[in-house]
């Protein structure tokens, strides 16, 4: 077959999905029927495919694009890069990944001095689980049901989901309840009585799988594809201190959150909260290049000073991804992106999300923080039933034909657009939103 890609002929979405479906296995599908949307390019908030037609982004593709799509400024940095060295292995100093780790550690709180790099969030979650385990000399990992961490090895075990079940293979992992009142498994029908009854379940599980065995507490800091899950107010300096009490150490996957997501640059920042280790990717620079890391408090650094650490992998720290993270961050500072993520969050997105649920009995939640929201739609309020996957699946392709890109689990629509959108397209896509959550109306029992 010719190469479309150094075809001089005009090429179609036809010719794209056709040359896909016979060479590309995709994730997390069974393959057979799969028909993927074509995109041939894209800008600010903003993608096409080869017909012309046009969408307006609110899923920033898998909660990554956070800076948008093409910026001058990032790809600025890409191509100095490309000039001056394309690739280097990890043992050597680059240029590229000392002012990476540099920028990052200027962002994070007081105490942290070090950055392994990665090549994605999953392999961020494993080295963070591997430094724990060789720093505390203890093996057991804690982490929640309602949580995605990655998959890979043990950032699959660590997650909560039921995707985690046909890939246990990792030792070590138990789970927890992490709080969600609105499906509470507590009993709960308070934040306040939340928050107490799962730091109070997290005890006792420390309690019983022996403290003394658990090398480390993983958590989102704001549980993202589990469903936006917002922790009440205390439970993350809970979990701080049960962290401390016991001698464990706390991981905070900050992979989806952070970076501007939760409108700050961490959304750890917003509990109060310092953890020992910080797991990122996606939003760092935007997945312009695949790169993720582990950032490392002091204590922690300073041990592998001494001792060992067996870890590594061939494109940690790959130059091209350090020069896209650097172009990401400076651009994000200098065009003031986290603080735009918090207004349009607070001014536009969050009042607008409340005001369709307010007239679309579908919904039954909405929840979130800055440009990281959640609508939990359901087909009855009083029982929360939530709305059947087919009807999930026909909201999607609705919304995809009318020019919107959603991000939709289960019964949910994670509304989560890149942080440098603008105020009237958010607008422009809650109309869209509105207009077919309206057609859907028949799903409420």
């Amino acid at each position: 077959m010719t190469s479309l890609f150094n075809n001089a002929t005009a090429v179609s979405n036809q010719d794209v999905r056709q040359l896909d479906r016979e060479y590309v296995f995709h994730s997390w599908s069974a393959q057979g029927g799969l028909n993927p949307l074509v995109i041939a390019g894209a800008e600010g908030c903003e993608l096409w495919d080869y017909d012309g037609k046009r969408y307006l982004d609110f899923s920033s593709q898998l909660v990554n694009v956070n800076i948008g799509y093409q910026h001058p400024k990032v790809l600025a940095a890409m191509r100095a890069q490309l000039d001056a060295l394309v690739t280097i292995a990890p043992a050597t100093a680059n240029l590229a990944r000392g002012e990476a780790a540099k920028r990052i550690v200027e962002l994070a709180p007081a105490g942290f001095d070090k950055v392994f790099f990665t090549n994605a969030g999953a392999d961020a979650n494993e080295n963070a689980i591997r430094m724990a385990r060789l720093y505390t000399g203890r093996d057991k990992v804690l982490s929640a049901y309602r949580s995605y961490h990655g998959n890979t090895g043990s950032a699959i075990a660590a997650t909560g989901d039921a995707r985690r079940v046909p890939n246990e293979y990792s030792r070590g992992h138990v789970h927890f309840f992490n709080p969600y009142l609105y499906r509470s498994e507590f009993s709960a029908v308070t934040e306040e009585e939340e928050c107490s009854r799962a730091l109070a379940h997290l005890r006792r599980v420390i309690e019983c799988e022996g403290p003394a065995a658990i090398a480390a507490i993983l958590l989102e800091s704001v549980p993202g594809t589990a469903g936006i899950l917002v922790p009440p107010a205390g439970y993350m300096q809970g979990v701080r201190a049960l962290a401390d009490e016991f001698g464990i150490v706390l991981i905070l996957d900050e992979v989806m959150a952070g970076f501007g997501r939760t409108g700050s640059w961490f959304a750890f920042e917003q509990d109060g909260v310092v953890p020992d280790l910080v797991t990122f990717a996606k939003g760092v620079n935007s997945g312009y290049v695949p790169a993720g890391g582990v950032l490392i408090s002091e204590p922690i650094s300073r041990y592998f000073d001494d001792h060992f650490f067996a870890g590594g992998l061939t494109y940690s720290g790959h130059p091209l991804a350090m020069a896209a993270i650097v172009g990401t961050l400076d651009a994000m500072k200098e065009e003031g992106v986290v603080e735009n993520a918090a207004a349009v969050g607070r001014t536009t997105l969050r009042p607008g999300l409340d005001a369709l649920a307010a007239k679309h009995a579908l919904i039954g939640e909405v929840r979130g923080r800055g440009l990281f929201q959640a609508l939990e739609l359901v087909s009855n309020r009083q029982t929360k039933k939530p709305i059947a996957a087919a009807g999930m699946a026909a909201i999607k392709s609705a919304l995809t034909e009318a020019g919107l890109l959603s991000f939709v689990v289960e019964n949910r629509i994670h509304v989560v657009p890149p942080c440098v959108i603008r105020a009237e397209q958010v607008t422009q896509g809650l109309g869209i939103l509105d207009s077919v959550l309206g057609a859907f109306g028949h799903l409420v029992e």
